[in-house]
């Protein structure tokens, strides 16, 4: 069950050896290059690389990180304008060389993104907002740097959540009805640390920058309407190829928490979460699995006819609903206000947004119904006190 904790070392690497001193150059100058449309002249005139000479997994997860973001900066480079249509082969093929090695599609996914994207200030102060900064940025300054940091944070405050929730299944394995209550109420009161970090997002992200410039970045090729065909990798795929953006809906906690109390989504839901576990670590989605051959939590407690464990587990239920609609808060705010800005000619110097995920998520799904379908079906998932 430790598997889900074998990727947070990748993270702690920042540079990677002088060989690869091009991809270094090129994404520790993203934002900059982007904004001054150079981006796409620096990738064109870059070597082209092998991928043999990554030491190890630490390498090849700081590679994938580098030329991922140097990958959503060149497509993205001129917004829904001028949209890059081919990836040249510098880029295509070490980025499909490390994703194969590593188990991941070709594009930006969460791990990237978040897992993977940050470091210490200090290196012995502490793991807090104030003491963190990322690795590699797009433009959109300190909104950004706050969107990865406070999600960041909600992955952190879930760690002990992660961790309950394996004690709770070796206590259903072990019939001991005492360690699992308190199992439960550690995954529930991780589960409200995650929402009191999440409530970060208003203090650090402004939603006009997060619509207009951010969210472009992170938006894919597949169900994608600007971009229908999909990607040309050169040199991997005389065919495009079609990957889906960024989505909150690739982290392991909330695929992991499901599993565990027994929550089932409609089949349209299903569907995309399903899709979005193949842009997940193999160790994240083989936790997932592992988690779902477990014998079931809810069995157990309707048949244990405990009160305390039914009463504690609904109060999980309940609080992982709350979690959820705190994200719908967010979101809502971020897209909508976001939105109403840009259609008021509110943004100011700020670019045009991109009309194309007016009414979707950057992962390809109708966002707000997706993610109230999910809470409704969460709040259905408790246990009636007279089963």
């Amino acid at each position: 069950m430790d598997k889900y904790h074998t990727e947070v070392n990748c993270f702690l690497l920042k540079e990677l050896p002088y060989y690869y001193k091009p991809w270094m150059e090129i994404a520790s100058n993203l934002p900059l290059m982007i904004e001054s449309h150079q981006l796409r002249v620096r990738v064109d005139m870059m070597p082209l690389l092998s991928c043999h000479l990554l030491k190890g997994h630490r390498e090849q997860c700081l590679a994938h990180l580098l030329l991922s973001f140097i990958t959503m900066g060149y497509v993205w480079q001129e917004g829904e304008k001028n949209i890059a249509k081919v990836l040249p082969r510098n880029l295509a093929l070490p980025f499909v060389e490390v994703s194969q090695t590593l188990g991941l599609p070709p594009i930006l996914v969460h791990s990237d993104f978040v897992l993977m994207n940050w470091k210490k200030k200090d290196p012995d102060g502490p793991l807090e907002i104030r003491n963190l900064d990322t690795i590699v940025s797009f433009p959109g300054g300190e909104s950004l740097k706050g969107f990865i940091l406070v999600t960041l944070l909600v992955e952190k405050a879930a760690a002990p959540g992660i961790k309950a929730l394996t004690q709770a299944i070796n206590a259903v394995i072990q019939s001991s009805d005492d360690d699992l209550l308190q199992a439960l109420k550690q995954l529930r009161t991780s589960m409200i640390e995650m929402t009191k970090a999440l409530r970060q997002m208003h203090d650090y992200v402004d939603p006009a920058i997060f619509y207009a410039v951010i969210r472009i970045f992170l938006s894919g090729w597949k169900d994608n309407p600007v971009m229908p065909e999909g990607l040309i990798y050169e040199g991997v795929s005389e065919e495009p190829l079609k990957y889906s953006g960024g989505s909150a809906a690739q982290s392991t906690i909330f695929h992991a928490f499901d599993e565990l109390l027994g929550i089932f989504h409609s089949k349209e839901s299903t569907t995309f979460l399903h899709r979005m576990r193949e842009y997940m670590p193999p160790s994240h989605r083989a936790f997932i699995e592992e988690i779902h051959s477990a014998p079931s939590l809810k069995e157990y407690i309707l048949s244990s006819g405990s009160y305390p464990l039914h009463e504690v587990y609904n109060q999980c239920v309940m609080t992982l609903a709350e979690l959820r609609s705190q994200h719908i808060s967010i979101v809502a705010k971020y897209l909508l206000i976001g939105a109403a800005k840009a259609k008021d000619g509110g943004l100011g110097h700020l670019p045009g947004p991109p009309q194309a995920l007016a009414e979707t998520g950057t992962g390809g799904t109708a966002v707000f119904s997706f993610l109230k379908s999910v809470r409704n079906t969460t709040l259905g998932g408790t246990i009636d006190q007279s089963d």
